[in-house]
């Protein structure tokens, strides 16, 4: 489930924004499967960044949303050439804001984190071996 949908981009980009990004078989209508393609990348994308918090979300973060429409638009732009200043500054905007989310520095607001370390912390050192090569063995 990503977190937004494709008439989230369309009510917040216009449907003829979206026609430009996704319509490669030039029909005049948005290409629906690709439109959700991308925002389904983008919510993996994000995903990276929010493993504080346990996913699926029982509602999305408003703030998500926005982020996953930011993303999408950049990738589909970039596929087509069209990757202008404001679509790149959005995309840097999503990404700076999740990098902060991902540090503890930036949170969304009414969901709880994890309460278990996301990795062990373990660390183990293995035991020295016998050198396989070097001048005082060749072979």
């Amino acid at each position: 489930m990503s977190y937004a949908t494709v008439e989230d981009m369309a009510a917040r980009f216009g449907e003829s924004v979206l026609i430009q990004l996704t319509d490669l078989a030039r029909r005049g209508q948005v290409d629906t499967a690709a439109a959700q393609m991308a925002l389904d990348d983008a919510t993996a994308e994000m995903d990276g960044y929010l493993a504080r918090y346990t996913r699926p979300f029982a509602t999305v973060p408003r703030i998500l949303t926005v982020y996953c429409c930011d993303i999408a638009r950049y990738r589909l732009a970039t596929g087509m050439r069209q990757l202008t200043d404001d679509v790149q500054s959005r995309y840097d905007a999503a990404v700076a804001y999740l990098r902060l989310v991902a540090k503890g520095q930036a949170g969304l607001s009414g969901l709880p984190e994890n309460s278990a370390p996301a990795a062990d912390s373990t660390v183990v050192f293995a035991e020295p071996q016998q050198k396989v090569f070097g001048r005082d063995r060749p072979y």
